[in-house]
């Protein structure tokens, strides 16, 4: 893989793609590990995030504090890939932050215990494996310097969490949405409610900084802007949206992460009170709305 870094201009538009404004560069060479999409390095101000592609579409990531060095991994169902980054990258790895118990998520935590000693694990079920510490809404932590806080999502599964980062002044927030909260999407209503969807995704999501960069945990944006474009067919972000997400996965690159303030525009579940978005679910009812766009993407071909 390349390493280049590229410092790229902000660029304030509702269409230009996020990775277009964050410098990016192609993590270090992957040896024999096999990757759906390629690894890539998101450098900020206040942290660095590795994308690290996994199984069929998963997304894991090493959360990175710059200033000591001290990194998280977010959802390591693959350890062998997690570790060869950390080694690579010369960091100090000290945490797991699992969003949720599902195998594809939280099944590699007990292998990479195994492999790496003495890790605190964070999660909100019971079910995670290898699970050294519970958390619940509000619940902060630290990596390094960063101040990670934990938003209770519970409804893809019971028990789901979704992880703040911030760092004191910093202008960059990011967050970790696991199965909640997907470009363009959300999960599954396996354990839960539409009421609850709508909680996590317009009450608490939804009232972060505009400008958080959102890490989710799959690569189905192209599909769920699909979607989107089957609730509001001429929603020309979502269009633009679309286009650009297509190239990038010609290309093998992720489309992550997107912005809270991007999701708003195309994404569907987050726009429970748009016209366009009432008159598909036939309801002006925000739980209802949900309910029923919810049950249609399900249907979805």
């Amino acid at each position: 893989m390349l390493k280049v870094v590229r410092r790229l201009a902000v660029v304030k538009s509702a269409l230009k793609p996020i990775s277009d404004v964050i410098s990016v560069r192609h993590c270090g060479t992957a040896g024999q590990l096999q990757y759906h999409s390629k690894p890539l390095t998101f450098s900020q101000v206040d942290m660095k995030i590795l994308l690290l592609p996994a199984l069929e579409d998963n997304y894991m990531y090493l959360l990175i504090d710059e200033d000591t060095q001290e990194c998280a991994c977010v959802d390591p169902v693959e350890p062998d890939k997690v570790l060869s980054a950390v080694k690579e990258g010369g960091f100090n790895l000290t945490t797991v932050m699992t969003t949720h118990h599902h195998w594809d998520h939280a099944g590699g935590n007990e292998e990479l215990l195994k492999k790496a000693p003495g890790l605190k694990v964070f999660g909100g079920d019971d079910r995670i494996g290898a699970l050294t510490k519970k958390v619940v809404q509000d619940d902060e932590f630290k990596v390094g310097n960063l101040n990670v806080r934990c938003l209770f999502t519970p409804c893809h599964t019971s028990g789901h969490i979704c992880y703040f980062v911030t760092k004191n002044g910093g202008q960059e927030p990011v967050v970790f949405t696991g199965d909640t909260l997907f470009a363009a999407g959300c999960g599954r209503f396996f354990e839960g409610t539409a009421d609850q969807m709508k909680e996590a995704l317009i009450d608490k999501l939804g009232m972060l900084d505009p400008q958080t960069k959102v890490y989710c945990g799959h690569e189905y944006t192209v599909n769920n802007l699909r979607f989107s474009l089957h609730v509001e067919p001429d929603n020309q972000v979502s269009i633009a949206k679309k286009a650009w997400a297509e190239e990038q996965r010609s290309k093998q690159l992720p489309t992550i992460p997107t912005t809270i303030e991007e999701e708003f525009k195309f994404n569907p579940f987050m726009r429970l009170k748009e016209p366009g978005v009432m008159k598909f679910t036939k309801t002006s009812d925000l739980v209802e709305t949900m309910r029923a766009l919810r049950q249609a993407k399900d249907n979805f071909k």
